[in-house]
């Protein structure tokens, strides 16, 4: 579902930063999302998935960009940021960035299981919330959901060996 926004150009450009987190999540045996916070064609935050590293089951991509962007700019709400994500945001990422007032999100493939911004639920457009989110789907999907279908498809042969 791409709808309009920044120009093409600068969603690659900023997905590919995301694409480059997701891949040090994945050299940490962290499921390889990756996710970059921008405001003002400036990068906020960047992170990977750390779930595992913190032993912390919010330790989302998507949270810990959001986390460190409101430190970085003091404030909680982040009403001129675009999130970049390699993958659509489950129940609990949709959630904050909802909290969190972004302006739109950008994700590269849909996650089939746990999505919850287009898949499963539509929480970034719900108007039953006091905020919606303007959303951009499909941005570099292949090379996305690439590095998802490695990932797993590695952890199914190790666990085969065994």
């Amino acid at each position: 579902m791409l709808t309009e926004g920044a120009p093409v150009g600068a969603d690659e450009q900023w997905m590919r930063r995301a694409l480059e987190a997701a891949r040090d999540a994945m050299r940490l045996d962290e499921v390889p999302i990756g996710c970059c916070v921008v405001a003002n064609d400036q990068l906020l935050a960047i992170a990977g998935n750390r779930t595992r590293t913190n032993c912390d089951p919010t330790a989302h991509a998507e949270i810990v960009a959001l986390r460190e962007a409101a430190w970085i700019v003091d404030n909680y709400r982040l009403t001129d940021a675009v999130v970049y994500s390699t993958i659509e945001p489950c129940a609990m990422c949709a959630g904050a960035l909802i909290q969190a007032r972004i302006a739109r999100l950008v994700y590269g493939a849909r996650d089939e299981r746990a999505g919850a911004v287009d898949t499963n639920f539509s929480i970034c457009a719900s108007s039953s919330l006091n905020h919606q989110i303007q959303v951009t789907s499909g941005v570099l999907e292949e090379e996305c959901r690439a590095i998802m279908q490695e990932f797993f498809r590695a952890r199914r042969d190790e666990i085969r060996q065994k």
